[in-house]
């Protein structure tokens, strides 16, 4: 099932890689974050998206909360987390070649765990890319959705950072 608008998020791990090495360029120190720790007493705006690199994702998706950051935060948003099912080290150099690092936080969900629990997760095992996140957009206040809009297939609105905007 969905979650929904009034619903507190679950528990649950995404891991963070924000550090690189300074000889060859690599991610580094990934680290397991606690959902709920980090969502206490904050509000924050988490987009998913079926992956890193992908063409939507890279040319409009993660773009456009790049470009909106400041308008979020002067909306009153705390963070901005990027979700999809890839790795840790992939959503570590999806961030550094969009310049989303210190503006969009990049949570890797490498094994589709936390958007199953969402209630996010989309089949696509039938285009070689198996369990992935649907494309998403909320807002959380303090653990709980206050907003939750959801894509159709092949559709790009509701989850961007202009539709979030609208919302806020």
């Amino acid at each position: 099932m969905t979650i929904q608008v009034g619903a507190s998020l679950p528990a649950g791990k995404l891991i963070e890689c924000s550090t690189f090495d300074p000889d060859n360029g690599c991610p580094v120190n990934p680290e397991t974050l606690d959902v709920t720790a980090q969502l206490k007493g904050r509000k924050i705006v988490i987009f998913g998206l079926p992956g890193a690199f992908t063409p939507t994702c890279s040319l409009k998706h993660l773009p456009g909360y790049v470009e909106q950051y400041a308008a979020l935060k002067a909306k009153g948003v705390d963070e901005i987390w990027c979700l999809a099912v890839n790795d840790h080290f992939v959503m570590a150099a999806w961030g550094r070649e969009q310049q989303a690092i210190g503006k969009v936080r990049m949570m890797a969900d490498g094994s589709a765990e936390y958007v199953r629990q969402l209630g996010l997760d989309r089949d696509l095992t039938a285009n070689g890319m198996g369990i992935r996140s649907q494309r998403f957009a909320m807002i959380v206040d303090d653990g709980v959705v206050q907003y939750l809009g959801v894509e159709g297939s092949g559709q790009f609105g509701v989850s961007s950072a202009e539709g979030v905007l609208a919302q806020l």
